[in-house]
């Protein structure tokens, strides 16, 4: 049986090979702690929950859903970005849920970008955005994301035999894997710098509620126009502990959104109707929850920061986000480190080079472990340190 060449040019996903060693690991009887993966261990809200239920018994919601969702659905998403951040959206054509906004994120290539067309795509980055371009025959561009430059890529950079060939865009603020936030003024360059160039955007914008120390993460479509080129995806993922229900957004350019709903409506069914108005409470309902996940956040960010620093790591609290991004201890690759602290001390921390090329020097840890076991892990962690010191070579 032959299967087709695209997916020959595809990696194993990084969180799929990642659970294979744990597995291996959890086989000889060995624990691992895992910092891998960013899917929050905190609950679903409870009125989210019960929504859900009552939601479930109702017969109209056992039916097919339409492509376009609910429209009750469709205009709580424009009320909470005009309350939030002062962004109008028309809920009849600039707003389209989706099955979580991976899959949004993964189709839309297919909406923009033809054979030999090039997408600019962030090294670290999420790597659904390549993984998209490269299925839709697209070629990734990367813009290399670095420290001296606070994880804010070079547009400028860009040569022009490329942005010749260029139709999209992607950005993503607070960002993943690094952490970095990006403010009003980037955004307005990168709006100029599509307007210029005649190239779309698309934000990814899932973490902008989970932020620290009262900071608060802008939306890319409050710059002025910014729907002119571009979309932002968003999701309840991390906001509502939602990752489970697989409930997301895209919103505002209305051609480009009419365009992702016309190639999901050939490929699936849309969001189930319950999930829908359970979405609708989560955002209509009390906010509480999310500012009592964000302290928890905030506490293990910074025991997990001091102990990093404590065995060798440089590391700078992020603004926002649920990971920290630390700069490896010296004479160690990314990969070296992360295969050192799962064979010794049964930790598992993801190689910056998992998210790119740019990536090499640093790991990336996700905040989303419990508790419980978080104090186990940096105990761990602690304890690599301490062989490490007592096995140093006296001079």
């Amino acid at each position: 049986m032959k299967f087709s060449q695209r997916l020959d040019q595809l990696a194993p996903y990084l969180f799929v090979e990642i659970n294979k060693k744990i597995a291996e690991k959890k086989a000889k009887g060995e624990e691992v702690i895992s910092f891998g993966i960013g899917d929050p261990d905190l609950p679903t809200p409870s009125n989210v929950i019960e929504k859900l239920c009552q939601a479930a018994h109702d017969p109209a919601n056992h039916r097919y859903p339409e492509t376009e969702g609910l429209p009750q659905f469709r205009q709580a998403v424009a009320a909470w970005y005009e309350k939030r951040f002062g962004v109008a959206l028309d809920p009849a054509t600039e707003v389209l849920p989706l099955i979580g906004s991976k899959e949004g994120i993964g189709h839309i290539a297919f909406c923009l970008l033809d054979a030999g067309d090039i997408a600019l795509v962030p090294d670290p980055a999420y790597p659904v955005y390549a993984v998209g371009t490269t299925l839709a025959g697209g070629t990734p561009y990367y813009l290399p994301l670095r420290a001296e430059r606070d994880f804010l890529p070079d547009l400028a950079a860009v040569p022009p035999e490329v942005l010749a060939k260029t139709k999209l865009l992607w950005l993503n603020y607070p960002n993943n894997p690094t952490g970095a936030v990006a403010g009003l003024d980037f955004f307005r360059q990168a709006v100029e710098f599509a307007g210029k160039h005649d190239l779309a955007i698309c934000h990814d914008g899932p973490y902008s509620e989970v932020t620290y120390g009262g900071y608060q993460a802008p939306s890319f479509l409050q710059v002025e126009g910014a729907k002119k080129v571009g979309i932002e995806f968003h999701s309840f993922s991390k906001t509502y502990n939602m990752t489970g229900w697989r409930v997301g957004m895209a919103v505002g350019n209305a051609q480009m959104i009419d365009a992702l709903k016309r190639f999901k409506s050939n490929l699936d069914s849309g969001v189930p109707q319950a999930i829908q108005l359970a979405a609708i409470e989560a955002l209509n309902g009390p906010q509480d929850a999310v500012a009592q996940h964000n302290a928890v956040y905030l506490r293990r960010r910074d025991l997990v920061a001091e102990v990093l620093s404590d065995i060798g790591c440089t590391v700078e609290p992020p603004k926002a986000s649920l990971y920290i991004w630390a700069k490896v201890p010296p004479n160690y690759t990314s990969v070296e480190f992360a295969a050192e602290l799962l064979d010794q001390v049964g930790v598992l921390v993801i190689p910056g080079t998992g998210y790119g090329p740019a990536g090499e020097g640093y790991v990336r840890l996700s905040l989303t472990i419990s508790d419980a076991a978080l104090v186990r892990a940096l105990s761990k962690l602690q304890s690599w340190q301490d062989n490490r010191n007592r096995f140093k070579p006296k001079h």
